[in-house]
């Protein structure tokens, strides 16, 4: 195990920012964590990275007790959290030639990974920049080229991908993908549910300091009584149909919102024929018509009562 936690709690005099958090992260996965803002994602990272004092529980990294002075963990843990932190009377090159070398002594092996780094983000016509010269995209990538040019066993990223373009957000995904597949286990936090079911092979939902679901994708879609959802465009809403569809088999709800037709069906169902028939039987005009599964999303408002951005 790489990560585990075991009934953590942290309070903040009457706030209890964490609950008896617990957390196993296994070697060589990408796990995701996800929580709406106060949750205490944050604050279990830095207490995972010993950044913070806690009132009770353990915390073991790489199968040992994680503490302020375990040097020897922290240097093969990589850290990318949301602010970005370089300095900006630093080059990009030497921003993060210096982070690198806080890891490695020996000035040639820092060289070499910080040339390795700089390629991995694609920096290499921004070496020479300073950061108040690079775009919001650019510079998240050198904040991420600073926290893995050592090459760390564990990769911490907390919210890497918020405001940048949607092309910078594809490029660090794939990025941290790769990494991933050159043997790195990442932990990575998130408000966006299309990033961690798209790249975390395992997922805890956090909420009020605690975990309440973890499990794979498909694991924590199967906890939650929601189900595949049909959306149908009508060319011409009528409210009147709805009390007919409701009463269809494995109908969970069923509403008009401007002029879709959105049907929720109950978990495991297939209620895709069924509505076809309904509307061609009573002559309801549509146009596109489409299922979609249920999603994190759906996942977490069901199981928490709120939506993620809350």
């Amino acid at each position: 195990m790489v990560v585990s936690v075991n009934n953590l709690v942290k309070r903040y005099g009457e706030l209890i920012a964490l609950d008896h958090f617990s957390l196993e992260v296994r070697e060589g996965e990408v796990f995701g964590l996800l929580g709406p803002n106060g949750s205490g994602k944050t604050t279990a990272i830095n207490c995972i990275l010993s950044l913070l004092k806690y009132d009770k529980g353990t915390i073991e990294v790489f199968g040992k007790p994680m503490n302020p002075d375990s040097y020897e963990s922290k240097r093969n843990i990589g850290i990318v959290m949301q602010n970005v932190a370089v300095f900006r009377e630093l080059t990009v090159e030497e921003n993060i030639n210096y982070f690198c070398g806080l890891y490695v002594s020996d000035r040639q092996k820092c060289r070499q990974l910080t040339e390795e780094a700089i390629a991995f983000v694609g920096l290499e016509n921004y070496t020479k920049f300073l950061p108040k010269k690079l775009s919001g995209g650019l510079l998240r990538r050198l904040n991420i080229a600073c926290g893995i040019a050592h090459k760390p066993k564990l990769i911490i990223l907390d919210e890497p991908t918020v405001a940048v373009d949607p092309q910078s957000r594809n490029n660090i995904l794939e990025g941290i993908l790769k990494l991933n597949s050159q043997g790195a286990t990442v932990i990575y936090t998130s408000h966006y549910m299309e990033e961690v079911e798209q790249i975390c092979s395992r997922i805890a939902i956090m909420d009020k300091g605690k975990v309440i679901a973890s499990g794979t994708t498909n694991e924590l879609k199967g906890m939650i009584n929601t189900g595949e959802k049909i959306t149908a465009e009508l060319l011409r809403a009528d409210s009147g149909i709805l009390a007919g569809l409701k009463r269809l088999p494995n109908v969970s709800a069923a509403e008009i919102s401007g002029n879709q037709l959105i049907v929720k069906s109950v978990h495991g169902k297939n209620n895709l024929p069924a509505v076809l028939e309904y509307l061609n039987t009573h002559d309801i005009a549509y146009g596109r018509i489409f299922c979609e599964l249920p999603t994190l999303n759906d996942v977490f408002l069901e199981i928490t009562g709120k939506e993620l951005r809350d």
